[in-house]
C-alpha cells in the first residue's frame, strides 16, 4: 500500500482504531535503535579523538613555526649593521649565524655597458634595411673577445622600420641587452644597455642590405669608438678585511658566515665596518618561552593520554609523541658541533621532571652561554641542525598520515572508522525503511481484514436482533 493510502487509513482509524502507520514506524525504529545508537556513540568518540589529535598536532606545528619566525625575523635573527649604509646593505643567508665584525671598502661598483648610437635625423624616418648582430664577451686592454658559448642577438630590420621599432624588438628579445630611443639635443639616438658585469660587454655589427643610410651608424666596436660608449661593462671590486674580491653583480653572495651584500656606492680609502649584534642575551628569554610552550603541550599529552578518560588514552601516535618528549632534553641536536660546544637541549638548561613536564635549569644555561656563547647562539638557526630543525622534524613526523604510529596516522585511522560507521548507518537506515514499509503494508492489510470482520459481525448482530424481535 502506498503512503497516501496508509495516511488515509491512519486518519480514518481503519477497522481496529489503531494507527497502523505509526505503529509500523515505532516498531521499525525500535528494531534498529540499539544498533544505530551504538554506531552514533562510536562516531562521537572517534570524532573527539580526531579533534584531539588534530589539535595537539596543530599546537606542535605552531610551536615549531613560531620558533622559526623568531629565529628568522625576531629577536634571535642575525642583526647586521654597517657604519656607512650608503656603501652597502647587509643580509644573512638562511641558517647562517655570523658574528664579529668585518671591514668593507668598495672600490668599484658593477655596471653594464651603455651605448648611444646616432639614428635618423627625424625619429619618424625609416632606419633602412639589414641585420643588427649583437655579440657578447669581455674587454681587456681595449680588445673585445666574443664569448663563443653565448648566442649573439640578431635583429632583422625591414624596410620602413623606425628606430623606436628596432629598439622595441631588441628589448623584447630578452637576450641580455635592452634598448630605447632618446630624443636629445643631437637628435634621435638608440641607447643600448647591457647587464651588469665585465662578461656582458658587447659589440654591434651591421649588415646593410639596402642603400646607405642611418642603419650604418648603428654598428659599433670598442676599437672604433668615437664617443658612442657612455659606460663600460665592469665587475664590482671590493676589499673585505683587506682581501680583494670581485663580483659580476652588485649582489654579492658566497661571503664568510652567510653574509650577503648589496653594494650601493664606493668608499675608496675609507673602509666601513660591518658588525653583528650579540644574541646570547636573547637565548635565555627564548628558552624560558620555549619551556613554557613545551609544558603546555606536555599538559595536553597528559590529559589526552589519561587511560581513564583521555580521548587518546591508548593512541599509538600520542604514545610516540610522549616518548619523543621524554627524550627531548638528551637529543643530539648539533651533531656537527665542535668539541666543547653545546650539542643537546640539556646543555641549554632543558630538564625533564618526573611527571613528564619540563623545567629550565638557568644555572646550566648561563654556564653554557658563558663558556660557549657562539655555540649556544649557533643552536638557534634555521639550518639543518639545531633546536628549530629538531622541533620542526618532530612536528613533521606527527603529520605523516602514512605512518600509523603518528598523530596524523591516528587521525586517518579514526576517520576511516568513522566513514565505515557512516556506511553502516546508511545501510541500517535503508533496512529500517524497508522494514517500516513492509510492516505498514502488513498491518494495513490486517486492519482491512479486521474492518471486514467487524462489518460482517455488525450485519449478523442486526439480523439476530431482527429475528429476536419477530419471535417476541
Amino acid at each position: 500500500m502506498d503512503s497516501s493510502t496508509s495516511s488515509i487509513v491512519s486518519r480514518l482509524g481503519g477497522g481496529s482504531g489503531v494507527d497502523m502507520v505509526q505503529l509500523a514506524r515505532d516498531l521499525a525504529d525500535a528494531r534498529y535503535a540499539a544498533q544505530i545508537a551504538r554506531l552514533e556513540s562510536r562516531n562521537e568518540a572517534l570524532e573527539a579523538r580526531v579533534s584531539a589529535a588534530s589539535q595537539l598536532r596543530g599546537q606542535f606545528s605552531q610551536l615549531a613555526s613560531a620558533l622559526g619566525d623568531r629565529i628568522r625575523t625576531g629577536d634571535l635573527a642575525p642583526q647586521p649593521s654597517i657604519g656607512n649604509p650608503g656603501v652597502a646593505a647587509i643580509t644573512v643567508a638562511q641558517g647562517a649565524n655570523p658574528r664579529g665584525s668585518y671591514g668593507l671598502e668598495v672600490t668599484q661598483l658593477a655596471r653594464g655597458q651603455m651605448l648611444a648610437l646616432a639614428g635618423p635625423s627625424n625619429a619618424a624616418d625609416p632606419v633602412g634595411e639589414g641585420t643588427l648582430t649583437v655579440r657578447f664577451g669581455t674587454v681587456a686592454s681595449g680588445t673585445f673577445t666574443a664569448d663563443a658559448g653565448r648566442d649573439p642577438l640578431e635583429i632583422t630590420v625591414a624596410a620602413g622600420e623606425t628606430l623606436a621599432q628596432v629598439a622595441a624588438r631588441i628589448t623584447v628579445a630578452n637576450a641580455g641587452v635592452t634598448a630605447y630611443v632618446a630624443n636629445g639635443t643631437n637628435g634621435p639616438e638608440l641607447v643600448l644597455k647591457g647587464g651588469e658585469g665585465g662578461a656582458n660587454a658587447f659589440v654591434v655589427e651591421v649588415t646593410n642590405t639596402g642603400a646607405a643610410g642611418p642603419i650604418d651608424n648603428l654598428g659599433w666596436t670598442h676599437a672604433g669608438d668615437s664617443g658612442q660608449l657612455r659606460q663600460s661593462a665592469q665587475d664590482a671590486a671590493f676589499l673585505l678585511d683587506t682581501v680583494a674580491m670581485t663580483s659580476p653583480t652588485n649582489r654579492v653572495t658566497g661571503l664568510p658566515e652567510g653574509m650577503q651584500l648589496d653594494l650601493r656606492g664606493t668608499n675608496i680609502g675609507a673602509p666601513t665596518t660591518i658588525g653583528f649584534a650579540d644574541r646570547t642575551g636573547q637565548v635565555t628569554a627564548v628558552m624560558g618561552d620555549f619551556v613554557a610552550a613545551l609544558n603546555d603541550i606536555a599538559g595536553q599529552i597528559r590529559d589526552l593520554g589519561d587511560p581513564l578518560g583521555g580521548e587518546l588514552g591508548a593512541d599509538p601516535g600520542l604514545r610516540a609523541l610522549r616518548n619523543a618528549f621524554s627524550s627531548l632534553s638528551s637529543i643530539d641536536v648539533m651533531p656537527n658541533a665542535a668539541s666543547g660546544d653545546p650539542r643537546r637541549l640539556g646543555d641549554l638548561g632543558l630538564s625533564l621532571n618526573r611527571d613528564g613536564t619540563f623545567r629550565l635549569d638557568t644555572e646550566r644555561l648561563q654556564r653554557t652561554i658563558a663558556e660557549s656563547p657562539k655555540g649556544a647562539a649557533a643552536m638557534f638557526t634555521t639550518g639543518l641542525f639545531g633546536v628549530f630543525a629538531t622541533l620542526d622534524k618532530l612536528a613533521r613526523t606527527t603529520s605523516v598520515r602514512a605512518d600509523p604510529g603518528s598523530l596524523a596516522g591516528s587521525e586517518a585511522r579514526y576517520n576511516a572508522q568513522i566513514a565505515r560507521n557512516e556506511e553502516a548507518l546508511e545501510k541500517l537506515a535503508e533496512q529500517q525503511e524497508r522494514l517500516r514499509e513492509r510492516m505498514t503494508r502488513e498491518f494495513v492489510a490486517a486492519d482491512r481484514r479486521v474492518a471486514s470482520s467487524n462489518s460482517t459481525l455488525s450485519f449478523l448482530r442486526a439480523q439476530v436482533d431482527m429475528w429476536t424481535a419477530r419471535n417476541q
